[in-house]
């Protein structure tokens, strides 16, 4: 199925991240094991798209989302360019497939007072209190991806100069200011951190569990929905919509969308546009309140 050189280009030509291949991978072995049930077909190569078709209805009267399924089909679609790159496949069978259409996502981020509170209320008498701190402050006020920062290495950061390096989406690297006091909530963290692993011989991962392991993707989301489900009621609490947070309150108080872009790490400002939204709505609201035509009575 040309799978594994498939991989090999992402990671190599691409430089898209272990996660992505991952990712990548688990869409084509679903789509393969698919034609083996339904259609007894083991080669990837010699399928049409009436098959690919079949699939995508059956992924959604499995009840999986037309953002989820688009995000298969570009996965297969990556794989047939690759095929037709190097001389495997001359036509692809995607060739006039259109992406499904999706309902817009509304992210609602935390406010400012959530946020907080949060931050004030976590006790940091205990060493996963004092990391849990300095993940929460860290995502509000540098805006990372989950992935980036479970990846952050205690080399990445540059405390005296309040900097740190984050490796992004296809291995972009970029330099993100620091805040007095989140550095500040690091170094208490690092020193409570020594206790736990006295050196960097077992990792050199920032943040580490209790245990002295990388963090797992599901205890960092477990944290953010534990402590942000104290003070809010909003349906989704995720690290994700505290990166949404820190994009919009900066859109709110005046920053440029280039400097948020550049923060956030996007390849283009199309990505970044999706936090003016609210960023507009503040503005609405501001200019209701302030202007002196508005009727006030």
């Amino acid at each position: 199925m040309s799978i594994p050189k498939f991989k090999d280009y992402l990671l190599l030509e691409k430089n898209y991240s272990l996660h992505t291949l991952k990712a990548y991978e688990a869409d084509l072995l679903s789509f393969h094991e698919f034609l083996l049930a339904e259609f007894e077909c083991s080669d990837l190569k010699n399928v049409d798209y009436a098959q690919i078709r079949n699939w995508i209805v059956s992924l959604s009267e499995s009840g999986v989302s037309n953002r989820s399924i688009n995000r298969k089909i570009s996965s297969l679609k990556s794989y047939y360019y690759f095929l037709q790159k190097v001389g495997e496949l001359s036509i692809s069978p995607l060739q006039k497939h259109r992406p499904l259409k999706m309902a817009k996502k509304l992210q609602v981020p935390f406010s400012k007072v959530e946020v907080a509170t949060v931050i004030n209320d976590i006790d940091t008498d205990s060493f996963e209190g004092i990391r849990d701190k300095a993940i929460i402050e860290l995502f509000y006020s540098a805006g990372l991806r989950r992935i980036e920062l479970i990846n952050l290495g205690i080399n990445d950061l540059d405390l005296a100069r309040l900097n740190i390096k984050v490796l992004g989406k296809r291995n972009k690297e970029r330099y993100l200011p620091l805040l007095k006091s989140v550095a500040k909530t690091i170094e208490l963290y690092i020193e409570q951190r020594s206790h736990i692993v006295p050196d960097t011989a077992k990792t050199s991962r920032l943040f580490i569990s209790s245990k002295g392991d990388k963090m797992s993707e599901s205890l960092v989301y477990r944290i953010i929905n534990t402590y942000f489900s104290k003070v809010s009621a909003k349906v989704k609490k995720s690290p994700h919509i505290l990166r949404h947070s820190f994009a919009t309150h900066l859109l709110n108080e005046g920053a440029n969308l280039n400097a948020v872009k550049e923060l956030l790490g996007h390849s283009s400002l199309a990505a970044t546009q999706i936090y003016t939204h609210n960023s507009i709505a503040e503005l609405k609201n501001i200019h209701s309140k302030a202007h002196p035509r508005n009727n006030k009575d």
